[in-house]
């Protein structure tokens, strides 16, 4: 029987483990933190739940001109209040209950599960430490094939450490009980954004501090400026090239000094510097697995390392971010070490998205690959403005965006901006994974009315007549 060790219990490190069992493979994971990693129960998971409440109350934003009005007392004038410690409590049970599902199902399907640290003792052993009675010792864990799925951890600087009080990582905000006075938040990429974002719509006065021109510098460039206007119509303060040299605390005031001398106080900051992955002191040279110079383990499509039998999936690849991407990573290094059908991982069939509000959805090429000559590719984009149901629910930001190969339609990608733009994405996805022409999108029935309307009428308007 194969012998499957995991080091980390995340999307990466479960996933693998699971399709490892299904295999029929003898499986262990080797957890330090508990089961689901930071997607579970301090990221993903957490972050979304907190944005739930946040969608919420940016909905309510347009309840006059639905015809709804609203009386209680909260941040804002004739807003609904918030209970920023049930909220959060609310987010840690979930995610908890979250970790528990999956580790049952672990257990379930014959994984042996181990709370503790592992490391690499070269490329076929795993020493695990473990609490044990009278305290720590390790486990010797030999290993036919080893996945490693240690995730990353938030970035931080040595001018701006945060306190776990008033200068928080996005890991640490779920801990507070009062909603901020004043919240800066540093780095306006996807994180920064998100919270950004959230904490506006439950009525927090926030200012986010932007080293790049715009907000979101990694998204379509359309996408973003909808964003952009949107924080800014609502109220937040939004500071463009503007670079953070460091954060200080004085009793419950936070400065926020800028390289140019600015300085900008708030009652809490949150950093979003980004991610730094956790390979330190796995072992991980003495094995022979390679890492890049930000300490990245190098992988190749099917989740290989430079190392015979180790593989590696997740935030500590540096590939793609995303749980779903982790997921897939882990999946594949079962499916190719355990000799299951397996297809090499393809970045450009991954759908992605910003949990602002309205959210940002994308899948396959982008604008800024157009626009560079990288791949040609007709641009369809339709405001969400004209689409009845958007209408009706009082939506007034957003658009689709579809690029097709001319001559073939063939979808290559697209873009949309929207309320649960997450869930929108998914026709578009399904073109481009599938190869689907703009007419076939286009003839595919759609509800009337629904915002999905607006992906079959942007395909409608990429088609050409023959001759």
């Amino acid at each position: 029987m194969n012998r499957v060790v995991v080091i980390g219990g995340g999307p990466g490190g479960y996933e693998a483990a699971l399709v490892a069992a299904q295999l029929g493979a003898d499986v262990t994971v080797v957890d330090t933190d508990g089961i689901g990693g930071s997607a579970v129960i301090t990221d993903c998971v957490p972050s979304k739940t907190l944005i739930a409440t946040a969608e919420l109350m940016a909905d309510m934003e347009e309840a006059e001109e639905l015809g709804l009005t609203i009386g209680r007392p909260g941040p804002r004038d004739d807003a609904l209040g918030v209970d920023l410690a049930k909220v959060n409590q609310r987010v840690k049970r979930l995610a908890l209950a979250q970790s528990d599902d999956i580790e049952r199902r672990l257990t379930r399907d014959g994984v042996r599960v181990l709370q503790g640290r592992g490391r690499l003792d070269g490329p076929h052993r795993v020493v695990a430490t473990h609490g044990g009675h009278g305290g720590a010792e390790e486990e010797i864990l030999e290993a036919d094939a080893v996945l490693l799925a240690t995730g990353a951890s938030p970035r931080t600087l040595p001018t701006a450490q945060p306190d776990g009080e008033r200068i928080l990582t996005w890991e640490q905000v779920y801990d507070l009980d009062e909603v901020p006075e004043k919240l800066i938040v540093v780095g306006s990429g996807v994180t920064g954004a998100e919270f950004a974002s959230a904490y506006n719509a439950l009525g927090v006065d926030v200012t986010l501090v932007s080293s790049r021109d715009r907000v979101l510098p990694g998204e379509d460039a359309d996408a973003a400026e909808v964003i952009e206007q949107v924080f800014k119509r609502r109220g937040m303060t939004v500071l463009s090239k503007s670079r953070m040299e460091s954060v200080t605390r004085s009793g419950e005031t936070v400065t926020v000094t800028l390289t140019d001398g600015r300085t900008v106080e708030g009652s809490h900051c949150l950093l979003a510097l980004g991610s730094v992955p956790n390979t330190a002191a796995m072992g991980l040279e003495e094995a022979g697995v390679r890492c890049d110079d930000g300490g990245f383990i190098e992988v190749d499509r099917v989740s290989r390392t430079s190392a015979r039998g180790v593989y590696a999936a997740g935030d500590c690849t540096g590939v793609l971010m995303l749980a779903s991407v982790a997921a897939m990573q882990g999946r594949i290094a079962m499916w190719h070490f355990l000799g299951d059908a397996v297809s090499p991982l393809d970045l450009k069939t991954v759908s992605s998205n910003v949990f602002t509000a309205p959210e940002i959805a994308t899948v396959g090429w982008s604008q800024s690959a157009v626009t560079a000559g990288e791949i040609e590719a007709e641009t369809v984009m339709l405001p969400l403005s004209g689409n009845a149901r958007a209408k009706m629910q009082g939506v007034r930001d957003g658009f689709v965006k579809l690029f097709a190969r001319p001559g073939t339609g063939i979808i290559v990608g697209g873009v949309v901006v929207g309320p649960r733009a997450s869930e929108l994405i998914h026709p578009v996805a399904i073109a481009v994974s599938q190869n689907l022409t703009a007419d076939q999108v286009a003839h595919a029935f759609t509800v009337y009315p629904s915002m999905s309307g607006s992906v079959a009428e942007a395909a409608r308007r990429l088609h050409h007549v023959d001759g």
